[in-house]
């Protein structure tokens, strides 16, 4: 993300506090709707088969969250890239989807407030239980 709202806190909070959800959230969509193995998804992933089920198992990644249409489909491409059906994102790209959402942006989430510091980063809100776009 090049511009204004690009910020070295913003993706600082983006990598520590909502990354972690995110893959889970991946991690159980390469699985379940990819159809990769807990072997396979680790070895492409560049991760142990335990992290792989600990994410599964949501000891790794927040177990409950809301995804944003548009957040839900980036973590579709996501899977579909680790899968290799479709090619890559980067953090930029995940940021720049937190951005446009109204709610993120207007409740404090990835905007900066008036003295220019960024604000709490919040691209998810509510409860959401995995499985991607099927609820």
């Amino acid at each position: 993300m090049r511009g204004r709202d690009c910020d070295i806190m913003v993706c600082d909070t983006m990598v520590r506090r909502f990354l972690p959800a995110m893959r889970a959230e991946m991690v159980f969509r390469l699985i379940q709707q990819q159809g990769l193995s807990q072997s396979e998804a680790a070895k492409r992933l560049g991760i142990t088969r335990a992290a792989v089920s600990q994410y599964l198992s949501r000891k790794r990644g927040d177990a409950s969250f809301e995804l944003s249409p548009d957040m839900n489909a980036l973590i579709d491409r996501w899977a579909l890239a680790v899968a290799g059906r479709e090619d890559g994102i980067t953090l930029c790209d995940i940021c720049q989807c937190a951005m446009r959402d109204p709610e993120t942006r207007e409740g404090g989430g990835l905007s900066h407030d008036s003295g220019g510091s960024p604000g709490v980063l919040h691209p998810f809100s509510g409860t959401r239980r995995r499985g991607g776009g099927q609820q």
